[in-house]
């Protein structure tokens, strides 16, 4: 598999509104720093979904994201456990197993599974 990398960081402090982009985040059990509470503590899509609401934006397509699921994730300082959606929201969501900051251009990899 190519290095994967982050693209983008996005919050989302108020419904319905636009999101913030980021260059850095911190990232914890309640998800990134300055996002409202959602389904998950943090969102992944790729780079081709760019009108979801994720968090990160990965620069693989979403199919090769959402590939990722079951995997467990360091991102920067961070890891993440992902899960498909299980709705018709493009992407992954993810539990956050390590706190820690996550910057655009860290790369994505897979230490693990969640099983």
């Amino acid at each position: 598999m190519a290095v994967m990398r982050v693209r983008t960081i996005h919050t989302f402090p108020q419904r319905g509104e636009d999101g913030v982009l980021h260059d850095t985040a911190r990232v914890d059990a309640h998800g990134v720093e300055g996002d409202r509470p959602k389904k998950a503590a943090v969102s992944l899509v790729g780079h081709d979904s760019p009108h979801t609401r994720a968090n990160l934006v990965l620069d693989a397509p979403t199919s090769v994201v959402e590939a990722l699921a079951g995997q467990v994730l360091r991102v920067g300082e961070v890891l993440l456990a992902v899960e498909p959606t299980g709705n018709h929201c493009a992407g992954l969501y993810a539990s956050v197993g390590a706190a820690g900051t996550v910057r655009s251009g860290d790369v994505v990899e897979v230490v693990g599974d969640t099983e």
